[in-house]
């Protein structure tokens, strides 16, 4: 079972070796509350790298067959499991009827304000992908270019 990996204009200089985790990997990271460090990435071969963006991670089925899938990659390829992170049961992405403060501001500081009716339009992914890229101490070059793609900024 799998799905069409959604890949982001803004990712092009890499999705292709797919040498960072993508924002679809990320998100699943999130949800399924694995912590993946980019070096233990970098150990995964191209198919299994390709395998995580494609697989489903929605219901709670698949959250937990996405979690013991990667546990075992990482096991199997660095010896030691990959560090629990804690799943926010209401994560700000998943919050249409509000944009979170940091992305307002990390908008804001470009001279862009982003409604609520066209953050309420935008997928979860790329609401996530906005919300991370908008984080403090974050290298926020894609943040532009996302806002770009997702029709935000002109």
């Amino acid at each position: 079972m799998s799905e069409k990996p959604v890949f982001f204009a803004f990712e092009a200089d890499f999705v292709e070796s797919l040498r960072c985790i993508p924002m679809q990997v990320r998100f699943k990271l999130d949800t399924c509350g694995i912590k993946l460090k980019l070096d233990q990435w970098h150990r995964f071969d191209a198919q299994e790298r390709y395998s995580l963006a494609q697989w489903p991670c929605s219901t709670e089925a698949e959250i937990q067959t996405y979690r013991t899938y990667l546990q075992q990659l990482v096991l199997q390829h660095t010896q030691t499991p990959a560090k629990d992170l804690a799943v926010d049961p209401e994560p700000p992405w998943h919050q249409p009827g509000a944009v979170p403060v940091q992305t307002q501001e990390q908008a804001q500081a470009l001279g862009i304000t982003i409604p609520v009716d066209k953050w309420a339009n935008l997928t979860p992914l790329q609401r996530f992908a906005l919300y991370k890229l908008s984080r403090p101490g974050h290298e926020n070059r894609n943040f532009l270019p996302a806002l770009q793609e997702f029709k935000l900024a002109e």
